[in-house]
């Protein structure tokens, strides 16, 4: 979506507060491609800052569905954002030495001088994604065996795994062993 801040730009001191929507229902990043539960309305707050920038607060909360990464079990995970940020309209000319880069991130925010409300949720959503989804925090995951997934209970498989650099020492007792 799309939001104007011609106003916003030109009036010193001017304040606008908006109910805005997030059009998407997937969400895609190097992780993969998620479908989004549910999605709220996005709550922003611009405000004039200056000659052509305006400062962009905002809230929202959107709930997706996501596996666990130990046992692949769905889990609802709900990120409730809380971002700001400051944009620069195209004809900004910086301050009084003309440094316009220190506001060079933020023309990926803005459509000449429209605000693009999709890009800057896609944003929060990449800074906030977790490292790690869990249904719970004491998930066992699934068997290394048999695939069965360890929080329903457990399946018998023998999981033994020895330690490898005691192999040499394993070979030694197999080669001198009586017969």
């Amino acid at each position: 979506m799309l939001v104007n801040l011609t106003d916003v730009f030109t009036n010193e001191g001017q304040v606008q507060e908006l109910d805005v929507s997030y059009e998407a229902d997937t969400f895609t990043s190097q992780f993969g491609t998620f479908l989004i539960k549910e999605k709220g309305s996005v709550a922003l707050r611009l405000s004039n800052i200056g000659q052509s920038k305006a400062f962009v607060q905002g809230n929202a909360k959107i709930t997706f569905a996501l596996a666990c990464d130990r046992c692949l079990r769905d889990v609802d995970y709900t990120f409730d954002l809380s971002f700001d940020s400051v944009v620069v309209s195209p004809d900004y000319i910086g301050d009084d030495t003309g440094n316009s880069m220190e506001y060079e991130d933020s023309t990926a925010l803005m459509e000449g001088y429209h605000l693009n409300v999709d890009e800057l949720i896609n944003n929060e959503l990449l800074l906030n994604w977790p490292m790690k989804i869990l249904c719970k925090e004491d998930c066992k995951g699934i068997c290394k065996v048999c695939g069965k997934n360890l929080n329903d209970g457990d399946c018998g498989c023998d999981d033994f795994v020895p330690d490898p650099r005691m192999g040499a020492i394993k070979d030694l007792f197999n080669a001198n062993k009586e017969v």
